[in-house]
């Protein structure tokens, strides 16, 4: 099959996000840039195509969103500064222009942490966060405050392929949740987030240290939304141990589930995590399994201990 010129296969779908159609990104993006895709291997697929290149330690990151540029412009010039800051986070490649749009997709390099994806600990999690939430904001990079109303209702406007029943139930339960968001008092100060802190974005290098990774959601916010998804992944999904969420605890020095606003947070950003997963529902039984699976829980309050992580 041959490549056109705008990164996909001439008689393919230039709409699709799937493997097939970002390989021709990935051989586009990787040759303007001076690199060998060749054996790439394709790591996931979902809101990022993300590949390792097997000819030098670089991932590829490929955009599901084509509006995605100021994001990853903003996420490459964070990598920067903390590079400069000596914090520990995934570097860009110092000699590749990024990021790049191929075939109207957004294409960001990174160095890549090690030949394998090891998680590290939640105490480690911990401990970066809690250094992370010491710096100072980098006004050069104009971070946005995050809005999440905002994020929610952008997600659920454009949440296709679901039954209309779904839809309005989560809208619904969107308006009663944001209500009662917009009501609390944070208590730990406001300042730089990354945004998406998870067991999940926090790797070990191949040098043994651990380092913060996908750092496109960076913002200015309550800090409280950088603890949220350990306290729920231990207390409404039991992906976490208790020895494990006491160890985050301990490292940090604050337990969000002892914050009287905890139970709405967590409301709110569950949400944000049904709606994610209900994207994906089209692209494959595993996932609108697992959508049906949590709007169940929304309605009855029950079955969390059996979500899937992703």
């Amino acid at each position: 099959m041959i490549s056109g010129s705008d990164g996909v296969p001439e008689n393919g779908d230039e709409t699709a996000f799937t493997a097939e159609a970002t390989a021709y990104v990935l051989r586009d993006a990787c040759r303007a840039a001076g690199l060998d895709p060749t054996g790439a291997e394709l790591l996931r697929l979902g809101s990022n195509a993300v590949y390792r290149l097997s000819s030098a330690p670089i991932i590829v990151r490929i955009a599901q969103d084509r509006t995605a540029l100021p994001e990853m412009e903003r996420a490459v010039g964070v990598a920067r500064w903390l590079e400069a800051s000596d914090f520990p986070a995934n570097r860009v490649p110092q000699n590749v222009p990024q990021p790049t749009v191929v075939g109207g997709r957004v294409v960001t390099f990174w160095e890549s942490v090690q030949d394998r994806e090891e998680y590290a600990t939640l105490g480690e999690l911990a401990d970066l966060l809690k250094r992370l939430h010491w710096l100072e904001e980098p006004e050069h990079l104009g971070l946005p405050y995050f809005d999440p109303h905002a994020k929610l209702a952008a997600s659920l406007t454009t949440l296709d392929g679901i039954a209309d029943r779904d839809r309005e139930f989560l809208e619904e339960r969107a308006t009663e949740v944001g209500k009662v968001y917009d009501r609390l008092d944070f208590v730990l100060p406001f300042g730089l987030i990354h945004g998406d802190a998870n067991i999940g974005n926090v790797l070990r290098h191949r040098d043994g240290h651990a380092v913060l990774i996908d750092l496109d959601g960076f913002a200015l916010a309550p800090r409280e939304w950088d603890l949220i998804l350990t306290a729920m992944y231990y207390d409404r999904y039991g992906w976490h141990s208790q020895e494990e969420y006491r160890t985050f605890v301990h490292h940090y020095g604050f337990d969000l589930m002892n914050w009287p606003g905890y139970e709405t947070l967590a409301d709110f950003r569950e949400l944000m995590m049904v709606a994610w997963v209900g994207h994906q529902a089209a692209t494959s039984e595993r996932f609108a399994a697992e959508f049906e699976k949590r709007m169940r829980s929304l309605r009855t309050g029950e079955g969390r201990d059996t979500w899937g992580a992703f």
